[in-house]
């Protein structure tokens, strides 16, 4: 991914809350190669500090700990605000589904008012999961899918798709300039080893020699975008003029049954372990595709990284995380031992 350095003049203040997470600090970090003042606001509720080390001698980037559901310091001045900020793995937005939905409401129209104080534009990160378990196939953005409301995941589901209609009730009040992208299973090095979605569980459990769990029978589809292509469709669509006029999918059309993708890993990490098969999460979707044919046309934007080729520097990631934890615990029970 080119990192060319934007002119003096084109430089910006962007804030990104939750930069401290997997994708986030990706952003954080193009945006700071090319020039750009870069503030992360991020509760480290599933981000991590060690995600911004690299960070810590820049003069250009500022970390602040804070939980987006309360205003921020009315004299933080931005250029652009990208609002990534929510658990989006099922066991951590489930562990407090209050929180995950204020996330999403008080949150978001927080960052949205900060963005219209200053005249800021701003990028709300939706997801895929508005579609919920989709009746259309693959998911077009005029699709207005097929969520449970009253579900253990609709905290997550539909705080997204509140977080939605807020951004263009702002815009249609000529408040923001807002923009709204719907992520699809986005993977990549900086995901946490306890993330709890299907790439991280199956890379873990493989290079753990534990079971690969397939829930349900395997058949379910998922497509995959590696997250160097992410980072550069959200940079399009904060960037393109005019402003699109509703939401578009960012993600990698190619599609894979959870079976196909568990077998894959297993190969892929030389792994002696078994597929076994546990029952299927209320609500999990069956399918998951995105049509990005708007992303193509408005956005000149499709993903470059093949899956296997964005597999390698993955496994590689969570091989270190997973023998920084062995030498950890080591390091407990010898200091136990000797206590």
């Amino acid at each position: 991914m080119s990192v060319a350095k934007v002119p003096v003049s084109g430089r910006k203040s962007v804030l990104i809350a939750g930069g401290a997470g997997f994708i986030g600090s990706h952003l954080c970090e193009i945006l700071l190669a090319r020039g750009h003042r870069v503030l992360c606001v991020d509760n480290l509720q599933t981000g991590t500090e060690d995600n911004l080390r690299h960070f810590e001698r820049e003069e250009r980037f500022r970390f602040i700990e804070q939980d987006i559901c309360s205003p921020l310091h009315p004299k933080l001045k931005i250029d652009q605000i990208y609002n990534l900020a929510c658990a989006a793995s099922p066991p951590h937005y489930q562990e407090d589904p209050i929180h995950t939905m204020m996330t999403s409401v008080v949150g978001t129209r927080n960052l949205l008012e900060h963005a219209a104080l200053f005249g800021a534009r701003f990028l709300q990160a939706s997801t895929s999961e508005v579609y919920g378990d989709p009746e259309q196939h693959p998911q077009r953005e005029t699709y207005w899918g097929n969520v449970n409301s009253i579900g253990p995941r609709a905290c997550y589901d539909e705080g997204k798709r509140a977080a939605e209609a807020l951004c263009f009730d702002f815009r249609r009040l000529g408040k923001v300039d807002a923009r709204v992208i719907r992520i699809f299973n986005t993977y990549g090095p900086r995901m946490q080893p306890d993330d709890g979605r299907i790439v991280s569980n199956f890379i873990v459990q493989a290079l753990s020699g534990e079971p690969l769990t397939v829930y349900g029978t395997g058949k379910q589809t998922r497509s995959f975008c590696y997250v160097s292509d992410m980072v550069r469709g959200l940079m399009r669509m904060m960037a393109v003029e005019p402003a699109p006029k509703g939401p578009i999918n960012l993600g990698n059309p190619e599609e894979y049954s959870v079976r196909h993708f568990a077998e894959l890993i297993v190969g892929l990490t030389q792994s002696d372990s078994k597929i076994v098969y546990e029952p299927l999460p209320q609500d999990d979707p069956q399918r998951r595709r995105p049509d990005i044919g708007l992303a193509k046309k408005v956005l000149g934007w499709e993903p470059k990284v093949a899956l296997a080729e964005g597999l390698l520097p993955t496994v590689e990631w969570f091989a270190r995380c997973i023998d920084g934890r062995s030498e950890r615990d080591r390091a407990i029970a010898e200091l136990r031992a000797s206590a």
